[in-house]
């Protein structure tokens, strides 16, 4: 597997953590996650990733979404966690902390 296609993943299993922890933050549009997501170095994303996600963890009852009209044209859907995704993230960040200690542990042995 090449380098790129290896980090595509990463990033690509990484997101739904950042998302649920920007969404902890503040209530957001999809186009806003996306906004953010690119404005970091190294994270980048498109809508097509971002709004197929949202759409899943809708589905699982992690998000709620409401609708906000738009004086720019039509209605708006914004994006936050429920009290489900609240729990969901928190589990999310303890795994994540703890893959990150053990990756970090095993690299530092070389």
């Amino acid at each position: 597997m090449e380098n790129s296609s290896w980090l595509s993943q990463v990033k690509r299993g990484l997101l739904e953590l950042c998302i649920l922890n920007l969404l902890d933050n503040e209530a957001m549009y999809g186009y806003q996650l996306v906004k953010h997501l690119t404005s970091i170095p190294g994270f980048v994303t498109t809508e097509g990733t971002i709004y197929p996600l949202l759409s899943r963890l809708k589905l699982e009852g992690l998000v709620v979404i409401t609708f906000e009209e738009s004086p720019y044209g039509p209605v708006r859907k914004k994006y936050q966690l429920s009290e489900e995704g609240k729990n969901k993230r928190k589990e999310i960040n303890h795994m994540w902390k703890e893959v990150s200690n053990s990756v970090n542990t095993i690299t530092k042995l070389k």
